[in-house]
């Protein structure tokens, strides 16, 4: 029998705690009974929005071993009653704009849609989404996003570089392939497509090209299908690529603000000035479509300066803040509003952790997501596996099967992954073609190649650092 809808296995402060020392993926459990948002199937959200559109992204069920960008899918303006019609794919049904999409060549993704935006004339909605439960006290679906597709939708495996997240499934399952920080090098990241605040991965994590990608077999994936009323946790910097496994999949979430984004706020506008002053540039090869649908537009140099000037003063009233705060607490509120749970968190339970030592209570209500066997393997296994195998329990898989790099690879790996793309200059500088090997001949070098290495998370961290000590005068590493 099901507990009732006002008993929960963690208290909001319990839980705040426990998301304040989780330092992997998570699941949580039973929380949600009772949220009026497990309601909003696919059907039911097509009620309430009625006639208007949503932009959905399209994409073709095709295996291919690159990652399908957003700048490579097509998009259709579209009612939930004619994406309905369209998952039905029975013939004389209308399905309007879907019409020129066969639904058995292509999936759909109406993905990363601002619950604020969608329902802003239905504001009681909110509050169907209780975050407060999580102890973001006044934080429901206004601060939230909202995600619907079918089955073989994904989202390009990639890195946030703002915050953590907390993914509630409603409808259908996801599954989630998931790496820690320290696999950055192993997924070789890039900033083309640019969109911020996203570290895009070249590697198609599900089929990997590993000629061009050797160092992918080292990464190590975390692999959890989510369940309906479950939600996940996923922690700052983790990298994800998401699929849908259902024939509908309904999914909220919210990204929660951590102090350290101001720092990040900093990278991002360097990263911006730096992509856009190349990308604008003429050159034969800069023709691509570098620029991902979700931004709004090439904003000028000048503006980019701006932006950056503003991030730099906004982190150096946060270290003003922090020489006024009390010297035992080294997290300050930033945002009037939206507070940072460690923040919270170390207001109010530092002497008692200082005191007594925190476990993570793992259990039937807390499930970490723990490192797959090994990435080949288990990859193709889940690929063709039985999706009842693929659940929560499933996954937790023993961290002692997977592949641990010691320091001293991990910086061989970050020094690596700054050059050009491996196996593109295998030959020492001082040997000529014909002494020196049988490799090939050294690739052109082009524009997008010489971004990857500008733009590298490594790069960017230490030109931050640059930045703030010349800006503001500290003498300590920003976190």
């Amino acid at each position: 029998m099901a507990a009732p809808d006002s008993v929960k296995p963690f208290s909001p402060a319990e839980t705040q705690k426990i998301l304040y020392h989780l330092q992997q993926p998570t699941v949580f459990m039973n929380m949600t009974c009772g949220w009026p948002v497990l309601h909003w199937t696919a059907e039911h959200l097509s009620g309430c929005l009625g006639d208007k559109p949503v932009r959905f992204r399209l994409g073709r069920k095709k295996e291919t071993n690159s990652p399908l960008f957003e700048t490579q899918c097509s998009y259709v303006e579209a009612r939930l009653v004619h994406f309905l019609s369209w998952t039905q794919d029975q013939l004389g049904t209308d399905v309007g704009p879907f019409s020129e999409y066969p639904f058995s060549e292509y999936w759909a993704y109406a993905d990363y849609k601002y619950i604020a935006m969608l329902f802003q004339d239905q504001p009681s909605m909110y509050e169907d989404v209780k975050w407060s439960e999580f102890g973001f006290e006044g934080r429901n679906g206004r601060e939230s996003t909202l995600w619907i597709g079918t089955e073989g939708a994904n989202t390009p495996c990639h890195l946030d570089s703002y915050g953590c997240n907390l993914v509630l499934q409603v409808q259908g399952r996801k599954r989630w392939y998931l790496f820690p920080p320290e696999d950055t090098a192993n997924l070789y990241p890039t900033r083309i497509p640019y969109e911020e605040s996203s570290v895009f991965s070249q590697v198609d994590v599900l089929h990997p090209d590993l000629k061009r990608f050797p160092a992918f077999q080292r990464a190590r994936a975390h692999v959890v299908t989510l369940q309906p009323g479950q939600v996940l946790y996923v922690p700052r910097h983790w990298w994800h690529y998401v699929e849908s496994v259902d024939p509908i999949t309904v999914s909220v979430n919210s990204w929660i603000e951590l102090d350290v984004d101001d720092v990040a706020r900093v990278s991002e506008a360097v990263t911006r000035a730096v992509v856009f002053a190349i990308k604008r540039a003429q050159s034969d090869d800069n023709t691509d479509d570098w620029l991902n649908p979700t931004e709004e537009g090439v904003s000028s140099h000048n503006e980019n300066i701006q932006y950056l000037n503003l991030a730099v003063s906004a982190f150096a009233q946060r270290q003003k803040d922090l020489c006024h705060s009390q010297l035992n607490q080294d997290l300050t509120e930033i945002h009037p509003v939206k507070r940072d749970f460690r923040g919270q968190i170390r207001e109010k339970s530092d002497s008692a952790r200082d005191s007594a030592p925190f476990s993570v209570p793992f259990g039937t209500h807390l499930i970490p997501v723990s490192p797959v066997r090994s990435q080949q393997q288990d990859l193709a296994e889940m690929r063709g596996a039985p999706s009842k195998d693929l659940d929560v329990k499933s996954c937790r898989k023993s961290a002692e099967n997977c592949t641990v790099s010691s320091d001293a690879a991990q910086r061989t790996e970050a020094a690596s992954a700054v050059r050009l793309q491996q196996g593109k200059h295998e030959c020492s500088p001082g040997l000529t073609q014909s002494r020196a090997c049988d490799c090939p001949r050294h690739a052109i070098i082009s524009t997008n190649d010489l971004l990857d290495c500008l733009v590298h998370p490594d790069i960017i961290t230490r030109v931050t650092e640059l930045l703030l000590k010349r800006q503001t005068g500290s003498h300590s590493t920003p976190t």
